[in-house]
């Protein structure tokens, strides 16, 4: 008996769950994140290109390229896993929150050394995470403390450094998870999972950690504490995108929990109402740097976008995740 009740144990995953999940993780790795990634990759190489045309902080079109491939990295950026983390692609491509300032510095270190490393891509990508990447792009193109920072020739080295780094990287992962998304599935070669369980709990927590991040990190640090709001702390507050990073978030966030839900429309239906809600309120909200939480009125319309953010988390918590069968006990901060 107790062989039998062991085997039933031994097989339950095999059986109950993956049979469901293969098609809604195929579904993921198809429609949800090699898209994503292809079009980070586009995006990132038209910027690459735009800098090579004109390298000036002020250019309409360098900051609309930048801006686009800004938004395709935003769109992805919860799927922290895989191709995303080797050799620290993904901080290379946004290291933020930066709380000691690292960015400011790291870019006058390599404008003040006239260091030569941006003459080439591959000496350029052993230069610190700080000084590559969107933020520092963002510190080039939108701080007045850069614009006048060195020679008018090595900044604009710089800034196509940081560019082709940016498409580099951005080229590297979406090659990578051509072949990485097949180890999503049981049936996929050379697959990195022991099963579709491990690999739906890897969505799950992309999805979870996607919601926190924004809701404690994007949310939170600006909002810092009534007495001592923080909106200088807001993420990419200097090209005022802080609250178009909550609503792209969110967007990319609601399209995966909705694909994880499918086979559970009850489900379903609370996240398209939660998300809606929240996005709502993201687009209505009007506060592209967060600029507001100095102000009682603001503050109070940021935590409420807040609270509705937190209210998807739960839903994933307290429903998705035992719908999954995924345990009350895991993390998705640590995954354990």
């Amino acid at each position: 008996m107790r062989k039998l009740v062991l085997l039933a144990a031994l097989a339950l995953p095999l059986t109950a769950f993956a049979q469901d999940r293969e098609p809604i993780l195929l579904d993921i790795a198809q429609s949800h994140i090699l898209p994503s990634y292809a079009r980070l990759a586009d995006t990132a190489q038209v910027l690459s290109e735009t800098a090579k045309a004109d390298c000036a902080p002020n250019s309409d079109a360098l900051r609309a390229a930048y801006a686009d491939a800004f938004d395709s990295w935003i769109s992805v950026s919860h799927m922290r896993f895989g191709p995303s983390e080797v050799d620290d692609r993904a901080f290379s491509l946004a290291f933020w929150p930066d709380t000691k300032g690292f960015t400011p510095r790291a870019l006058s270190r390599l404008i003040d050394d006239n260091d030569n490393a941006v003459q080439t891509a591959a000496e350029f990508a052993e230069t610190s995470v700080a000084g590559r990447g969107f933020f520092a792009l963002e510190q080039m193109l939108y701080d007045p403390a850069f614009a006048d920072q060195g020679s008018a020739e090595y900044r604009c080295d710089l800034i196509r450094a940081i560019a082709a780094d940016i498409a580099a990287n951005a080229t590297a992962i979406d090659t990578d998870w051509q072949t990485y998304a097949q180890s999503l599935t049981r049936t996929g070669e050379n697959s990195r999972y022991r099963n579709d369980d491990e690999a739906m709990q890897e969505m799950f927590k992309a999805l979870s950690t996607g919601l926190e991040f924004t809701a404690d990190t994007r949310l939170g640090r600006p909002l810092g504490s009534f007495e001592r709001p923080r909106p200088k702390r807001a993420e990419a507050r200097r090209s005022a995108r802080s609250l178009r990073h909550v609503e792209l978030s969110l967007i990319a966030l609601q399209d995966l929990a909705l694909r994880l839900s499918a086979d559970h429309p009850d489900v379903t239906e609370d996240f398209q109402a939660a998300f809606d809600r929240a996005i709502q309120r993201a687009q209505s909200l009007g506060d592209p740097n967060f600029a507001g939480v100095s102000t009682p009125e603001g503050r109070f319309r940021v935590e409420a976008l807040q609270q509705t953010v937190s209210d998807i988390r739960r839903i994933a918590n307290t429903q998705l995740g035992p719908a999954l069968g995924i345990g009350a006990g895991f993390n998705s901060l640590d995954g354990d």
